[in-house]
Parts: C-alpha cells; structure tokens; sequence
C-alpha cells in the first residue's frame, strides 16, 4: 500500500494526526474505558461494536472485521485511493508532500485537467440548454415531468447540432485538441480533423462519489430523428471506467445509509424522476450489467437491495445475471416488479412515488424472483424443464453462505417441483464440486480468520509484546508458517525489527491491503489479554508446534514424491528422495 510514498512520509503523517479526532469528525463517538466506541459506519448494527483505539491509533469492527488506520479509514469512508487519502491528512497535520513521480500521469496534472474539461464542458451545455437553442430540449424535459432544480442539480446540458461547437468553444480557453481527444468530447475524422461527440442531444454528466464529473451521457429527444442509438456515452478514458461508478451516488449515499438500503434502476431517467419526487436512496447502472465493482462501492453503504429494470425479457435476463453476484458479495438481494411495459421514469409519472414505493416494499426475494422467471421460461409439469429449473435454481443456492437459508430454499424447491428433498441436494453437491472461486469472499477472510490457532497466537504475542520478536526470529522463519498471509505478517515484522524500527499497529497496516490481514492485526492490537506470566512459555509451545507441523508437511510431501517415483520407475530420483527423507528425519529428532 506504501507504493512510491516515502514511508518516513507516511509515518510523520500519521504520528501527527490523532485517529479519533479523525473518525470523530464522521461519526460520534464514546468513551468506553481506554478506546472509544460507535455504531460501525461499515454495516448495520444496534449494538455498538466498532472500537477506536487512541493509544494505538487504529480501528477495528467486532462485528463486520473492518479495521486499519486513519488513512484506511479515509479510504474506506470517503472512498478515496490512498494517494488521496494521504494528501488529505498531510494537509491536515501540516506535513508537505514530496514532488510525485513525473510519470505518473495521475499526479502530474492530466487527471485535473481532464476533469477541468468535463466541467468546462458541463457549463457550455448548461448554458446552451438555457439559451434559445436549447429550447426543444427543455420543453421536452418538461414534458418528462424534470423540474428546473433538478436541472440545475445534475447539470442536465443541451449539445447543440452543431458538428464542433464544443471544440470551437473550448479552443480560445487553451484547451488542446490533443487533451479533448483524451477526454472523449471529441473524435477523428478520417480524412483529418475533429468534430464533437455529442450533437443534439440532452446531456447528462456522470458524477463519481466525489461530485467530479468523469463523463457524459447524450440521450435524443425527438423520438423521430434519425441519428441512430437513443443513447451515446463517454467512451473509457484516464478517469472514467466503465462499470467503477454508479450515476446519483454521490447525491444518494446519505440517503442510502440512513435507511440502510439501496434501490437500482438501469437509466438516467429512471433515476431522476424517483429521486424527484423524494425517493433519495437510489442509484442507475446506467444501462449495463452491474459489475463486482459496482456492488463493492454500494456495499460500503448497505448490503439490502432492491433491484429495479425493465419488465422485458432481457431486462429480466439482466437481472437475473446479477443477481449471482450479489449473493456471492453477502449482500441482500430482492427484486421489484413493475407493471408490463413500465420502467421507474414511466411508472412514477403515471402512479406517484407512493406506489412506486408499495413495488419496493413488496418486492421479491431473489428466490421468489428466480423461481417465477425459471417457471414461466420452462415447463415445470416436464421431467425436462424440472431439471433445467433445479440447475438454475441450484447455482444460486449454492452461492448462499448461510446453511439454514439453503435448507430452507431445498426444501421450498421440493415443494414447489414435487422433487425428493435428497435428489435436489444430490445436485446442489455436483455444483459445489464444480466451483472454483477465484477471488477472497467474506467467507473466505472469515475461515482466515479462524485458521491456524497456533501460529495466529505467536503473532498475537509479537504484536502485543514486541521485545518477544529478535528472539522468535532467531529461532523460527517466516517460511516455516503454513498460512501465507501470516507468513508475510511475520516476514514484515521480522524485517522491522531487524532494522531496528518501532512497531506500531497503526503502522504496521499501510504494508497490508487484504481485509484479513487488516483484521488480525487491528483485532490482535487491541485484545487485552495479558500473558505477562507466561509468554516465554507460550512462544516456546507455539515454535515447537508450528516447526512440528512443518516437517510433518515436509515428511508427506517426499512420501507422495517417492510414490510416483516408484511408479514411474525413476531410480536416480528415487535414491535422492530416499536420502532427502532420511535427513529429514535425523533432522526432526
């Protein structure tokens, strides 16, 4: 996480700044002996278990394992790239930053100016739509039912159809060609030249969760013209990524973590007329499948959702592809459904909020959903469609973490297709054997967690009584611990230690990203457990059963080598196992 921050840097920073009086300008907290406490602002809970320690000037969730330090923090709350989060807390306590690196484009000025373009950009077509040029298109918002502040909130624009009024208007401020290209306003001719992206359409600026506008979105307003899609996007560029931001949530988050769920629609429109008519924790996908990033960034706020798209048919297959993922993240997950043919913009003109509302309230859970869009595509009634119903059903039973919820969900499926409760989890056995997990689930950092009691306790004891670690690491290495993330834990500590630097917690995590390492270190930080009377003791236990177990692994790993070198007849390599085991065990007495 250091990266190219000097980490004499970074340790001044955070030697100067006091976590809590940085926590406490987010949330409120209270005093609860040496640490203050608060309701975690990472996931919901009525009983406060998210702890910030003054003296060791970290913080970790009991409840949810989230912890780190002030930049950590910053990142998580604000969410914020550590550069940033660094820059905000050296301003704060008055350190000054070192030049950055010149190559690194996103500090030396490209990112600011492309984002001095899109607002650039924002007011020309604000004006434009204001003007007598964009008087179409505000009639036509109007007709849409979009009032004047809503307008003005999210910057709605007008591009005139014109094929380089942008370029000529943004010439004379000295923005280059070379810059406007990179922003994707503009494209190439052919035969040379540039003209403007956007003509003759509604604009609508795509905010991230800071208000800083990445990019546009021009949809057509006169149903009759010819100009192809109805709506045409920013391209990817250094600041707008595709499926990292989701539109409104910047104006959204509050309202998201105050009732402590979310509601997702497809487009603009969708969005802005609930939002309008008070529906405030909303956001859009902006017309493309959510992605794991998408539902990462919204998990920061809530983990309930109600997903709302289009009642076609491939709005349903949309959904239904997402929904997976969700379950996959641990989030909650319900669908809302809508009359035929009406999507959120439509539906809220013509029934009202309140109705819009009574959808979400009453909207289904994804295994209601998913057997009401399984049934009506398959023939429930055919041994055929019984089986492809089960299979999709299945898949996504088998991504719940929670046992009783997959029992449940076995059971109703039965129910519902009158097939035997035990064929159902013969099947659901098959897909799990399938499965091949490619990324670190909740679940995952939670097993983590609970693994390898032993050498997690010899950490514990050198992150609580750090004099122990010269002497653990003259006698064990870091390789000897099974566990990889421990192992590079111990490898870090060992390294510190060895250069003679102090170990603080609060350190100590800006050289950790992963949310399980993270975890242990803050959670281990902060137990209060004493082994004053006898630590020596337990770190000679631990290093005897950790080394034990190490050789054990190494003695099996040379049988099965020996094995396939008996079976493959191999003699020279046979005799080299052999030698190498015998030593092995000379070695372990």
């Amino acid at each position: 996480m250091i990266g190219r921050i000097p980490e004499n840097i970074l340790e001044d920073i955070l030697s100067r700044v006091n976590i809590v009086e940085v926590i406490s300008g987010y949330i409120p907290l209270k005093r609860a002996g040496r640490n203050f406490k608060a309701n975690c602002p990472f996931h919901h809970e009525k009983t406060a278990s998210f702890m910030v320690s003054p003296d060791k000037q970290i913080y970790h969730c009991f409840g949810c394992g989230e912890s780190g330090n002030a930049f950590k923090f910053l990142m998580r709350y604000e969410r914020l790239e550590f550069p940033e989060a660094v820059e905000v807390l050296a301003k704060k306590s008055g350190v000054i930053l070192p030049e950055r690196e010149k190559n690194d484009p996103k500090t030396t000025g490209l990112f600011t100016q492309l984002y001095k373009i899109n607002e650039l950009a924002a007011q020309f077509y604000m004006n434009v739509l204001d003007s007598q040029a964009g008087e179409s298109a505000k009639n036509y918002l109007a007709t849409r039912g979009i009032n004047q502040d809503v307008i003005q909130e999210f910057k709605l624009g007008f591009a005139p159809d014109k094929w380089d009024s942008l370029i000529n208007h943004l010439r004379p401020k000295g923005i280059s060609i070379s810059l406007l290209e990179k922003s994707g306003l503009i494209l190439s001719k052919d035969n040379g030249g540039f003209y403007d992206r956007f003509r003759n359409r509604i604009i609508f600026p795509i905010f991230d969760i800071k208000s800083r506008i990445l990019g546009f979105g021009g949809r057509v307003f006169n149903e009759t013209d010819k100009l192809g899609a109805k709506y045409v996007n920013s391209p990817e560029t250094p600041i707008y990524i595709k499926g990292k931001n989701l539109y409104g949530l910047n104006l959204a988050k509050e309202a998201i973590r105050d009732t402590d769920s979310v509601i997702i629609v497809e487009g603009y429109l969708d969005f802005i007329m609930p939002f309008q008519s008070g529906i405030k924790n909303i956001v859009a996908s902006l017309g493309t499948a959510l992605t794991v990033e998408q539902i990462a960034l919204l998990k920061r706020y809530t983990h309930n959702v109600v997903m709302v798209y289009d009642s076609d048919n491939a709005g349903q297959m949309a959904t239904l592809r997402t929904l997976d993922l969700f379950v996959e993240e641990g989030m909650d997950v319900r669908v809302a459904i809508l009359s035929d043919g009406a999507d959120p913009d439509s539906f809220v003109r013509k029934f009202g909020a309140d109705e819009f509302r009574k959808r979400i309230e009453n909207s289904l859970s994804l295994f209601e959903y998913k057997l009401q869009s399984c049934k009506s595509r398959f023939n429930a009634k055919t041994v055929d469609g019984k089986a492809k119903i089960s299979l999709e059903i299945l898949s996504t039973v088998s991504k719940f973490k929670n046992a009783v919820v997959k029992s449940e969900y076995i059971k109703r499926l039965s129910e519902e297709l009158k097939i035997n409760e035990d064929a159902l989890l013969e099947e659901l056995g098959k897909i799990k054997a399938e499965k091949n997990p490619q990324v670190e689930t909740t679940q995952n950092r939670k097993k983590y967690l609970d693994s390898n009691a032993t050498e997690k306790l010899l950490v514990k004891l050198m992150l609580l009584e750090t004099e122990l670690i010269s002497g653990v690491r003259e006698r064990i290495e870091p390789q000897d611990f099974h566990d990889e993330k421990i192992s590079k834990i111990v490898t870090i500590l060992f390294n510190l230690s060895n250069e003679g630097k102090t170990i603080e917690a609060n350190k100590l995590v800006n050289y950790f990203e992963d949310a399980g390492s993270l975890e242990f270190i803050c959670e281990s930080s902060l137990d209060m457990e004493s082994f004053s009377d006898n630590k020596e003791k337990i770190v000679d236990d631990c290093i005897k059963v950790i080394k034990n177990k190490k050789q054990i692994s190494l003695q099996q790993h040379l049988q099965e080598e020996i094995r396939k070198a008996e079976l493959l007849k191999d003699e020279e390599k046979l005799s080299e196992l052999r030698v190498e085991f015998c030593n092995l065990i000379k070695k372990g007495r």
